[in-house]
């Protein structure tokens, strides 16, 4: 495969989206004691959806989110199949196994994404891609294991149980489909227009679940922890999901699917020099697997 300008802006564009979540969620997890997951999630998105209102009318303008019925189905199920659904049943999947058992499980979808894209998006099957995806999710998977040794987390269990392990295979299976979809949706759609919409419809659909929430008795988050998860989901999941679109418009969602699980990558100045964190040869190891991997994709030779 040629790697062309476009492919290369594509992927960087892909990973600076990536950084800006990375980054995001070291400040949710500190705030992790006072703002429950859901609450969190609820917030980061409903935070993007003025920024969202802002970009359109100085871009693309307001005419562009009238977008075909098809279009807004596809833009729509792709938010909610990932970043509602997907990231709740993450969620409550890392609470009933711990994260060093959801994490890896949940991080093989770039896997699952590749060959859904061969399958009905008829990419070509590169081997060498193939290999790269593997790797790429090899090291992020002792990359995130390492750093949550390095946390010392011990309030989530670490057990298995079946509903835990179905939950964390679904949530893979949900941020696979969710980009793919997210793929056919955006086609001819401008990425700002289009990710209005995936947030528009993102929001909507928090309300009821936080509504849920609170009456399983959710506790009420602190106002510091509003305020640090607001700010940090303005950039992570507002400015963020933007470049997210965008490259997936740019470079498909095989080859962005890899990028975006590179996160905990990003995390890595934050918790060495910010959380004093050792940065162990497991973690290093991890670190060059992921970008060799990453490399792998993106040239797909």
């Amino acid at each position: 495969m040629q790697v062309t300008p476009e492919l290369l802006m594509g992927s960087m564009i892909g990973l600076l989206g990536t950084a800006l979540y990375g980054w995001s969620v070291v400040v949710y997890r500190s705030q992790a004691r006072e703002i429950g997951p859901v609450a969190a999630s609820s917030i980061k998105m409903w935070v993007a959806m003025p920024l969202m209102v802002f970009m359109v009318f100085l871009l693309p303008g307001v005419d562009s989110i009238f977008l075909p019925l098809a279009a807004v189905a596809f833009l729509a199920l792709s938010s909610i199949l990932g970043a509602v659904i997907g990231d709740t049943v993450y969620l409550w999947s890392q609470q009933r196994i711990g994260v060093s058992y959801a994490f890896p499980i949940a991080m093989s979808f770039p896997i699952i994404t590749y060959f859904l894209t061969v399958v009905f998006l008829a990419e070509p099957l590169i081997l060498s891609r193939l290999v790269g995806v593997a790797v790429a999710v090899l090291g992020v998977i002792l990359l995130s294991n390492e750093q949550n040794r390095n946390g010392k987390d011990n309030d989530i269990p670490h057990r298995l149980d079946l509903w835990g392990i179905a939950g964390a295979i679904t949530t893979s299976a949900l941020y696979a489909v969710g980009i793919i979809v997210l793929q056919v949706g955006i086609e001819g759609v401008d990425p700002i227009s289009g990710n209005f919409v995936r947030v528009v419809f993102g929001s909507i659909a928090f309300i009821p679940l936080f509504a849920f929430a609170r009456h399983q008795g959710m506790t009420r988050p602190t106002r510091k922890a509003v305020v640090r998860v607001s700010i940090a989901g303005f950039f992570g999941m507002g400015v963020g999901s933007i470049f997210f679109v965008t490259a997936v418009a740019s470079v498909g969602a095989a080859i962005m699917s890899v990028i975006s699980s590179t996160a905990p990558l990003f995390a890595i100045p934050v918790s060495v020099l910010i959380l004093k964190e050792r940065l162990t040869p497991l973690a290093v190891g991890g670190i060059i697997a992921t970008l060799f991997g990453v490399v792998l994709v993106v040239v797909g030779f």
